[in-house]
């Protein structure tokens, strides 16, 4: 149940955030949904990869790469998923912040 509700948290944070910035476009609540599943999935498994290669780069700017990496990862879930259309990389950055920032307060507020 716990995963349920974790799914349905994150999948409303990016339903909220697509709702707030202008460059990015989730066209129903299911695509949200998608978009959140592919996010995990992405996070989960590539993204740990990326982040060992990048390890020098990574240290060198005290971890601010991370959000160049996360920008990429949700242009690339952006690519994969139809009805998910992020405008730029400027764009994904954002979303990328503000998915965190609403899924922090979902969460919360769920608990």
């Amino acid at each position: 149940m716990s995963f349920v509700i974790s799914l349905l948290v994150n999948a409303l944070s990016v339903y909220v955030a697509a709702w707030l910035l202008p460059g990015v476009n989730v066209s129903d609540l299911m695509t949200a949904i998608i978009v959140a599943i592919a996010l995990g999935l992405i996070n989960t498994f590539l993204k740990p990869i990326l982040l060992l290669l990048t390890l020098p780069i990574n240290l060198l700017t005290l971890g601010l790469f991370t959000f160049v990496i996360n920008a990429l990862l949700i242009l690339l879930v952006g690519n994969l998923v139809p009805g998910f259309i992020v405008d730029g990389f400027v764009s994904a950055l954002l979303f990328g912040f503000v998915v965190s920032i609403v899924g922090s307060i979902f969460g919360s507020v769920v608990k």
